[in-house]
Parts: C-alpha cells; sequence; structure tokens
C-alpha cells in the first residue's frame, strides 16, 4: 500500500466546552477520492483547515509528503488583493507553473478572465475559486462544499473534470449524486470523532444506521447490566469484601460509561402547515412570454398544473428559473399568453437570498415575527422554544442574532419560517442550499407526505430524483420544455445533459405532446378491484393504526429498564411478540401499498 500523501493523527480541537474533535484520523493515499460526512457543525470544515494547515490543533500531528502540492477550496474564498479574476487564480499558482491553465479553466467555467472579483455573483465566485484550485494541478484537493452556488451544467462539468484528474481527493458536499460519483471511500465525523469505511458514499447511509443502531443497543444493554449490579449491590448475598469492593468499582465503571457517552443529535421534526385544499387545477399557462430588454427569456410556454403535482425547475444559472416560477405563481405578469389560477390558493416560498433576513434580529423575533412567544402550526399554537427545537436549535440560541448563524443554521431557520405559514402550494427556490445529509432526508420526507403542489427550482439532482413527478428545463431563447419524471428520467427522455442540445425525439413537453392518430383498442376487459380488494382497501388503514398502537404499548414496556431483572420470561414474551407485530405491520403496509397501486393504475 502507498504511503499517505497527507495523514492527521490523534486530533483534538476545542471551542468553548465540548471538544469538536476528539482524536480525529485521516489518512488520504496517492489518487485516493475520499468524502468527508457529518452534521452541520460537526467540525468538518475545521478538520479541513486543519488538514490544509490553516489550524493548529490543540493536540495531534499532521503530515504531508515532502514536496506534495496541497490546495484547499473555503467556502467564502478571499478575493482581497486581486484586481481581476485571472489576477486571483494566477496567484494560486507556484513558481515554476504554467500560466496556460489558469486562462482555459476560467473559460471552461464560463468567465474571462476580466472580471472584477468585487462585482461576482455566488456562483461565479465560486467557478473562480475552482479555476484558481485546479489550474496548478496539485497532487491533494481538499474541497468545502465545491457546488454550492453551481448550476447543473457546472456540476456536472466540474464531476467529470474531477474524475480525469490523477489527483487526491477530500470531498465535503450536501450533494449526494456527486459524492456517490466521486467518492472511494467515506469518513465520517461524528460527535467529534471519526469512523471510516472503504467504500463510496453511496453504501454510507445503510452503514451508519447499522452502527447507529448497535451503539443504540449496546446503550440498552448497559442500562440493564447497570441496574442488574445496583440489585445486586442492594440486595445480594454479602460475599469476601475484597470481590464485594472489586466489583463496586465495576458499576462505578459502567456508570461513568454511561456519563461519559455521547448520544447522536436528535433528528428534525419538519411539519407544513397545510391550508385548505386548492381546486383541483391550480395553474394553468397558455403561450405566457416574457423578456428583459428584447432578451426572451420564456417564449410561448403552456402547461397545466392540477392539485398534487411536484414540478421540477433546472437549468443554468441566469436561464430565467425564478421568473418563469413568478410568472406562473401571478406574481409577475407576462407580455402575452394568459395564465390562470385555481381556486384557494395559498402559497408558501422559501427564497435562495438568505440576505433577505434581517442579520440584527434574534431567531425568536424572526420565527413569530415579533409578536409574543408562540408559533401558531397547523391551527395550535406551540412556544418557539419547540418550535425552534424542531428545526434542531437549542433553547439558548432563542436570544442569538441572525448575523451569528451559520449557513446551515440559516437555511434550517427559512425552512422554519416556511412551513410555519398554512399552505397548498409551496414554492421552494434552493431549499437544500447548505444543509447537511440528515437534513435533506427530514426535508424529502416532509414533501413526500405534503397534501398540495410542489414547484422546486433545485440543482441537487438525488433530491430532484426523489421529489419531483415532472421537470421543466430551458432550451434556447426562451423556450422551456416540460418531462415526466424526475431528473433522470429528463436525462433519458432528452438524449443529452443541460449542455446540450437534446435529442429531436424526446424534445416535446409533457403538456405539449401531440395527438397521436386514433389508433383501434385491442379488445379486452378492463381490469376492475374485486369486492376482498375493495374490503382490504377500506380496512387496512385503521388495521395499520391498530398494528401501530400495539408497538407503541409493547415498546413502552420494554422500556422500563427493571423489567429485565424482574421478569426476565415477560421480557422474552413481550420482545418476541413485538417482533411478531412488526412483521405483520410490514405485511400490512405493503399489501395496502400494493393495493393502492393497483387503484390508481386502473384509475389510469
Amino acid at each position: 500500500m502507498a504511503p499517505p500523501l497527507i495523514q492527521l493523527k490523534d486530533i483534538a480541537l476545542t471551542f468553548g466546552g465540548t471538544a469538536l474533535l476528539e482524536g480525529v484520523e485521516l489518512s488520504v493515499a496517492p489518487g485516493e477520492r475520499v468524502c468527508l460526512v457529518g452534521r452541520n457543525g460537526s467540525g468538518k470544515s475545521t478538520l479541513l483547515r486543519i488538514a490544509a494547515g490553516m489550524i493548529e490543533p490543540d493536540r495531534g500531528t499532521r503530515f504531508v509528503q515532502p514536496g506534495a502540492t496541497v490546495r484547499y477550496l473555503p467556502q467564502e474564498p478571499d478575493f482581497s488583493g486581486a484586481a481581476t479574476t485571472l489576477a486571483y487564480v494566477e496567484a494560486g499558482l507556484g513558481p515554476g507553473d504554467d500560466r496556460h491553465p489558469a486562462r482555459y479553466l476560467l473559460e471552461q467555467l464560463g468567465l474571462s478572465g476580466n472580471e472584477d472579483p468585487a462585482t461576482l455573483s455566488g456562483g461565479e465566485a465560486r467557478r473562480a475559486a475552482l479555476a484558481r484550485v485546479l489550474a496548478p494541478s496539485p497532487d491533494i484537493l481538499l474541497l468545502d462544499e465545491p457546488t454550492n452556488h453551481l448550476d447543473l451544467t457546472t456540476i456536472e462539468w466540474l464531476e467529470n473534470e474531477l474524475a480525469s484528474r490523477r489527483a487526491a481527493l477530500v470531498l465535503i458536499s450536501h450533494d449526494r449524486r456527486f459524492l456517490a460519483n466521486l467518492s472511494q471511500a467515506t469518513v465520517w465525523l461524528d460527535r467529534g470523532r471519526t469512523r471510516r469505511i472503504e467504500r463510496g458514499f453511496a453504501a454510507f447511509e445503510s452503514w451508519r444506521d447499522e452502527v447507529l443502531a448497535e451503539e443504540e443497543r449496546d446503550q440498552h444493554k448497559l442500562g440493564r447490566k447497570i441496574v442488574a449490579e445496583e440489585h445486586w449491590l442492594r440486595y445480594g448475598v454479602s460475599a469476601r469484601r475484597k470481590r464485594n469492593v472489586r466489583r463496586l468499582a465495576q458499576l462505578q465503571a459502567l456508570r461513568e460509561n454511561r456519563r461519559s457517552y455521547r448520544a447522536s443529535a436528535g433528528k428534525a421534526t419538519m411539519t407544513a402547515t397545510a391550508a385548505e385544499a386548492s381546486g383541483a387545477l391550480v395553474i394553468e399557462a397558455e403561450h405566457i412570454a416574457k423578456a428583459f430588454a428584447n432578451r426572451p427569456v420564456v417564449t410561448d410556454f403552456s402547461t397545466r398544473i392540477r392539485r398534487g403535482d411536484r414540478i421540477g425547475i433546472v437549468g443554468p444559472n441566469g436561464s430565467g428559473k425564478t421568473t418563469l416560477v413568478s410568472l406562473l405563481t401571478g406574481q409577475r405578469a407576462p407580455d402575452g399568453g394568459t395564465l390562470r389560477l385555481g381556486a384557494n390558493i395559498a402559497m408558501a416560498s422559501l427564497d435562495q437570498r438568505r440576505d433577505s433576513l434581517d442579520p440584527e434580529a434574534t431567531l425568536a423575533q424572526t420565527l413569530t415575527g415579533g409578536r409574543g412567544d408562540t408559533v401558531t402550526i397547523n391551527g395550535k399554537p406551540k412556544h418557539v422554544t419547540g418550535y425552534m427545537k424542531d428545526f434542531l436549535f437549542a433553547a439558548e440560541q432563542m436570544r442569538t442574532p441572525l448575523s451569528a448563524l451559520s449557513g446551515g443554521e440559516r437555511g434550517r431557520l427559512m425552512l422554519a419560517c416556511a412551513m410555519a405559514k398554512p399552505s397548498n402550494l409551496l414554492v421552494l427556490d434552493e431549499p437544500t442550499n447548505d444543509l447537511d445529509l440528515e437534513m435533506l432526508d427530514v426535508l424529502e420526507e416532509m414533501l413526500s407526505d405534503y397534501p398540495g403542489t410542489i414547484l422546486l427550482i433545485s440543482h441537487d439532482r438525488d433530491f430532484l430524483d426523489r421529489v419531483v413527478n415532472a421537470v421543466i428545463v430551458p432550451d434556447g431563447n426562451g423556450r422551456w420544455l416540460e418531462y415526466a419524471g424526475g431528473y433522470s428520467d429528463m436525462l433519458a427522455q432528452r438524449g443529452a445533459d443541460l449542455a446540450r442540445e437534446p435529442a429531436k425525439a424526446a424534445r416535446e413537453p409533457r403538456a405539449e405532446k401531440p395527438a397521436l392518430p386514433p389508433q383501434p383498442e385491442p379488445q379486452s376487459v378492463k381490469r376492475k378491484l374485486s369486492f376482498n380488494e375493495k374490503h382490504a382497501l377500506e380496512t387496512l388503514p385503521k388495521t395499520l393504526a391498530t398494528l401501530e398502537a400495539e408497538i407503541s404499548a409493547l415498546q413502552r414496556q420494554l422500556d422500563d429498564p427493571g423489567l429485565y431483572v424482574r421478569d426476565p420470561k415477560k421480557f422474552s414474551e413481550v420482545s418476541t411478540k413485538l417482533a411478531a407485530v412488526h412483521a405483520k405491520l410490514a405485511d400490512a403496509e405493503d399489501k395496502w401499498l400494493e393495493l393502492e397501486l393497483l387503484r390508481a393504475e386502473i384509475g389510469r
């Protein structure tokens, strides 16, 4: 095995009271591609800065192979002292490095090199920073959220560029597809320590869940063992004094083990406040158009969006995604065509511009609008502290000014504000920015359960595939096409990615398919639900609820730490019964899902 290019050993760092890093290890061999994952605030960016030599840890050693070149991409690049983007990129080159790649990479990333860094947008700044770290062709690339602010076209270019290079990579990203396509090993930073598997990100989440489940089992066993030892201490027959002292010391060690255990952070709870259902037709646009300074942004676009549709809108930065959404929601009037909004529309939106928040306002003031200390969720008042905890904010952060929040915390706050507003139409503009993977899971679950309609602008390919059932993409000169399915389905139909022209055979949107000539229908008997199937559809929801209630009751019995000591036989019986009820519930859920799919298919 080749010696590591960079190696961190026993790294420890403490900010305030709790240790951020405790005995952390990180090793990267030549050409190895490692993704570094963990929750927001777990210390991923700090660890990457230690690897880059920018922060000195409290304890531990950092080794870099002599002669190896390291380049670090921060989340917030510093352009001070650079007159142009070309000057900024060239400043990252070594004394003997070729100057040509600097200009070439800027051109590949859509920049001329003459831009003033002070006037760059977030996406342009990120592209210039990428050109700076890629131009020297370093041996090790340390990339902190490289896809932030990038559009899909640039993300796919970057993915291909990194895949073609021989440099070793350490990646931090919330983009699952990006990590899965590039990583060969995964390092999980959790509660101050690192765990590593020699597999890419695609295998990480199932492995993480197994680790956490095993931890939970171990803590449960530890609790039961402590209870048993305490029972012996109180009621056991006295044995030799030395044995008693030794056993008492073991009990103290068990208690200390439980006290020192750092439980994983709780899971966020996200619920959208539902308004009264909208009409069946939500949005109908016919031949709408919009241009700015004679530049067409939307040309002759038609669509029909019904209640429950989940529409993804993707495209390069500057293609007009936000303008299209503002036209469809009636916030901006079209230059031509007609727009009709359905009845009883209640819209809640999330704007990607986090700077719209008042930096001087506190977290509580932002959530309550400065009125009282409660938030109304689904018609019921909830104390702002409890609502903050649902989004993983600590109670002591209630008076924290927004200027002190991290990017991930601001993202969670904006989601909390949007979810508190009653709605049946959600308009989300880049909701995944700065969110960690666990928060993305919670957001995805909430959207899957949302009963209304969703318009989603996103550059996260995996998130789009999981959430939407149709995708709208630009086709040049203000034309927009609609495709059924998620992002991957759109690529399959289009025959090309967003940077190239689609195949002619797949250019028609879902709402604009030409009518096919009438075909003689085959003579067949239409499938119908049987009496038993109808009866099962009506009764299964009640059965599911009964089984879930039974599981909760059994689980409460097992949660009693003294049950095993008092009655081992009952503990075994309850455990066996719980497993059997779980199996019944799984079978019932499968049956219900099968019948629902069948009913939907017959309805079509």
